[in-house]
């Protein structure tokens, strides 16, 4: 009879919020009103912005001056459920692949988590730390520990690679992280059970500095943004994976807790990054794919590389949280190839693309040019995936003609690229190959001589690492890598 009047009083629940969003959704003819307020210079009413699907219905009735996000309100209840299901599916993920848990999981943590997920990544890093959030009346006030018998698993150690706008807009995220991490090192447990105090008091013992042996939040200087990867991956500034590496820490390697901000932390940061054995990153909305933008391959190609230069074995995931009904926890191989096939070698996306004329054009390039970010990050890329990218877009005669009348500089850095990641042995391609794409640049290189005044850059690729430059040769990153990367 109890489980009968609870289910009935659940189904009673679920046709009252449907109402309500019913009648919120005929009240959005207010639009009409908002609308001739606003252009009239009259008050509009506030109101909130996000997902409807992620269970945020006072989006509802729209028409009023929506605002981003109210930080104190993340992470959401909502948002929660859905940060424990993906820190359970994470755990999972590893105990299948390696048979135990891992001590400590790198998260690169962006801003589109408040603004767009109501904070399911943040609600995922307190989870796996062991702590939930305190609401009242719909903001957090703050945090309780989750007993270990409740749990039933250890603690999860993190760390965290803000972006700077997460620094900058979101204060409210760096001060939970910090506050879990405090509360949880210092319990009085065994290290098994507990990562963070293990790894707490294993760096205390090497730095002698408590407040940075409690570190877990990396970010760039205060005023800076970006993790500088991309800079010398599009630069050709590198020559190993370790070269990559030191940049990745030199941009990454300040730390951000309650007392203190961007203090310079490289010791602390690659302590933590010894630990790491497995790197992730939310994926909320296929609006942006990891080819949109360099910084997908800076920050979280970088983290994977930076932890993989210490001598570490670890995995790099990407957590889909497209579909909150059902999320998924990928391997990065397989969402490169994921999106490899639905958009660069998608003949409908490209034929899209193609009506842009110039812009379409600078689009392959850039898609392309993360491409080879995220082999030289990573090396997950297939040569199979290499092999058609030339095939469709440099090989192609047709192809070659239509960036030619739309936009040769865009083939003329897709084809650099190209024999850039052969040269460098990230492609193995075969040479009959090669030997196409060569004579198809140097074509192209031709037409740019002809008609492009000044220097411009083709033919020779001119590579440069840190140690061409003394002062970054001889800098702090540098020796403290070096005195700890064994």
């Amino acid at each position: 009879m109890l489980e009968l009047k609870v289910r009935d009083e659940r189904i009673i629940s679920a046709f009252k919020t449907a109402l309500e969003i019913a009648n919120k959704i005929k009240e959005c003819v207010r639009e009409y009103d908002g609308f001739v307020k606003g252009i009239s210079g009259k008050f509009v009413e506030p109101g909130s912005s996000g997902s409807l699907t992620r269970g945020k219905i006072e989006v509802l009735p729209t028409g009023r001056n929506f605002f981003a996000v109210d930080p104190t309100s993340l992470p959401t209840k909502s948002s929660w459920k859905i940060g424990v299901e993906t820190a359970n599916k994470l755990l999972k993920y590893y105990l299948d692949n390696r048979g135990r848990y891992p001590e400590s999981i790198g998260e690169v943590l962006w801003s589109i988590d408040a603004y767009k997920a109501d904070g399911e990544q943040i609600a995922r890093i307190l989870y796996l730390l062991g702590v939930r959030p305190v609401w009242v009346n719909g903001s957090v006030k703050g945090l309780e520990v989750i007993p270990l018998e409740e749990l039933k698993r250890p603690r999860i150690d993190v760390v965290v690679r803000i972006s700077g706008i997460v620094r900058d807009t979101l204060p409210n995220y760096i001060n939970l992280i910090d506050e879990a991490v405090t509360k949880v090192a210092l319990l009085d447990e065994p290290p098994e059970m507990n990562y963070v105090r293990k790894h707490y008091l294993e760096h205390l013992s090497k730095i002698k500095d408590e407040e940075l042996a409690l570190c877990r939040i990396f970010g760039s200087p205060p005023g800076s943004y970006g993790a500088g990867v991309n800079y010398a991956v599009e630069s050709s500034a590198w020559k190993s994976d370790e070269d990559l590496a030191k940049v990745w820490v030199r941009w990454s390697g300040y730390a951000y807790t309650r007392k203190h901000f961007g203090r310079e932390a490289f010791e602390s940061l690659i302590l933590n990054l010894k630990t790491v054995d497995v790197v992730a990153r939310n994926h909320v909305s296929d609006e942006h794919d990891i080819f949109s933008c360099c910084c997908y391959f800076s920050y979280h190609g970088g983290f994977y590389n930076a932890v993989k230069s210490l001598g570490k074995e670890v995995e790099i995931v990407v957590v889909d949280t497209r579909d909150v009904s059902s999320t998924k926890v990928r391997e990065m191989k397989d969402e490169i190839e994921r999106i490899v096939r639905a958009k660069l070698l998608n003949p409908i996306w490209i034929s899209e693309m193609k009506k842009h004329g110039y812009r379409g054009a600078s689009e392959f390039s850039k898609k392309i040019l993360h491409l080879y970010g995220w082999q030289a990050t990573t090396r997950l890329v297939e040569k199979w995936v290499f092999d058609e990218i030339a095939k469709t877009f440099v090989l192609d005669d047709e192809m070659r003609r239509w960036f030619k009348e739309n936009n040769v500089y865009a083939i003329e850095e897709i084809a650099r690229r190209l024999i850039e990641a052969y040269e460098r042995g990230l492609w193995k391609a075969d040479e009959e190959l090669i030997e196409r794409l060569r004579k198809a640049y140097a074509e192209i290189d031709g037409i740019l001589e002809d008609e492009v005044s000044g220097e411009v850059q083709g033919g020779v690729i001119e590579i440069y690492t840190m140690d061409d430059v003394q002062e970054w040769k001889s800098g702090k990153v540098v020796e403290v890598w070096e005195r700890l990367k064994g």
